[in-house]
């Protein structure tokens, strides 16, 4: 197993090069999806929108061409706010509010609860969680994503909290962050320091958490990394980097494996483990859990 330095090593030329010309044919890829995707006529998870409704078909169309959505939903009407990515990648209207969602309210009971919420995406969580919640703060990486969630949430009718904050920044802004239960899904696997973000968690969040994550199987586990003067094992995963939006902001990322981020999540306090489901997925294997402080 190779033990990595603390410092990060720098990507190859070669690396920027294929990273760009990934990146490159991802965004015409996309490009020619949102040109073909219509803007009616979907049946599937239509829900009430009001201020979408209100809207004419070419002021709808506008607002969804005013920015490079990567996620629809639609209106009563089956109409589409936001756009999709290629075919295959969000390419069917999104759940308002999520299956996910739905239990972590049963587990929390967020009526009186502020729920924060890592890595919004483009506000479609973030709409799902301000139904049932008394307060919800929203941050992500991307000026994009905040950007994106504030006006697919004010058109919801809501007025979450969200600034951009990278969670592998230190020292944290705690202050910000403070809330009842924490909402973390598909972050995890994109970040560079996982061990370090997991122990950072019981720092701000006062009783529970949902985690969706992907993670790595032992055997995957060639390169390790040392926080705090412990080792942990990880499998190394090449991310895009900054210029693409499902990918992390940083060349590579860290998978732990399940055993490592229930023992992490242990240590920062949560001493509740409920293991809801695995699932295997393109990228590897996938969990779904709720930590809890009791």
């Amino acid at each position: 197993m190779l033990l990595e330095t603390e410092r990060e090593k720098k990507p190859s030329v070669l690396g920027h090069m294929v990273g760009g010309l990934r990146s490159a044919l991802s965004y015409r890829m996309r490009s020619l999806a949102r040109s073909r995707v219509p803007l009616a006529g979907y049946t599937e998870n239509r829900h009430q929108i009001a201020l979408i409704e209100a809207l004419s078909d070419d002021d709808l169309t506008r607002l969804n061409d005013l920015l490079q959505w990567n996620a629809f939903t639609v209106d009563s009407r089956g109409r589409r706010f936001g756009g999709l990515s290629w075919a295959g990648k969000r390419d069917r209207p999104q759940e308002v509010p999520d299956r996910r969602i739905l239990l972590l309210n049963q587990r929390f009971a967020l009526l009186d609860k502020h729920v924060l919420e890592v890595g919004c995406f483009e506000g479609i969580h973030t709409a799902g969680l301000c139904q049932f919640a008394r307060q919800v703060t929203a941050v992500d990486g991307r000026i994009e994503n905040v950007t994106k969630t504030i006006v697919r949430t004010a058109f919801y009718g809501y007025r979450p909290t969200v600034f951009l904050h990278d969670v592998e920044q230190y020292p944290a802004p705690v202050d910000f962050l403070r809330a009842d239960v924490l909402h973390h899904v598909g972050v995890l696997y994109h970040l560079r320091d996982p061990v370090r973000h997991l122990l950072d968690l019981g720092h701000f969040i006062r009783l529970g958490m949902m985690l969706d994550t992907h993670y790595a199987l032992p055997e995957e586990t060639g390169f390790s990394y040392v926080v705090n003067g412990r080792q942990y094992p990880y499998k190394q995963f090449g991310e895009q980097g900054a210029g693409d939006v499902f990918s992390g902001l940083y060349p590579h990322s860290k998978w732990l494996t399940l055993d490592v981020i229930t023992d992490l999540l242990k240590e920062s306090g949560f001493a509740r483990l409920e293991l809801v489901e695995t699932r295997l997925e393109r990228n590897g294997p996938r969990v779904l859990l709720f930590a809890s402080r009791q």
